[in-house]
């Protein structure tokens, strides 16, 4: 994969990032809570974020997914689901240990986040003509 695509993939995350941590109250980042304070207090962790959450996608994830390959098979694919959850809490856990201020409150904010970045990934991918996806 080429930087400018690697690059354009974290942007990508990053908004898809944003807009879970927009819909969803158990993910969220330290800092103001309106204006151009929040812009200026969360963009950087939001970038850090979405770098950490794009290199475990694409270190992490297939390992996970070659390894419950019989489950992903067994349940039609659903397992994929908790796999891209459980990915998206390994990204909160690692942002925590780099000391970035970001949230990520149970399984089930996980799923619905890594849902919400798919679709944002699909459509920005629609919008642009372009596969962003490593």
């Amino acid at each position: 994969m080429g930087l400018v695509k690697f690059v354009a993939w974290v942007l990508v995350n990053a908004l898809g990032i944003a807009v879970a941590a927009w819909l969803f109250d158990g993910i969220s980042f330290d800092g103001a809570t309106s204006g151009q304070a929040e812009i200026e207090d969360k963009i950087l962790p939001l970038l850090g974020v979405a770098l950490i959450f794009s290199l475990v996608t694409a270190w992490v994830a297939p390992v996970v997914k070659l390894l419950s390959l019989p489950l992903v098979i067994l349940t039609l694919g659903l397992f994929l689901f908790v796999v891209n959850a459980a990915m998206f809490l390994l990204t909160g856990w690692l942002a925590d240990k780099f000391d970035i201020p970001f949230h990520v409150e149970g399984f089930w904010t996980a799923l619905g986040a890594s849902i919400v970045i798919t679709i944002v990934t699909w459509l920005v991918e629609a919008v642009t003509d372009t596969e962003v996806r490593g």
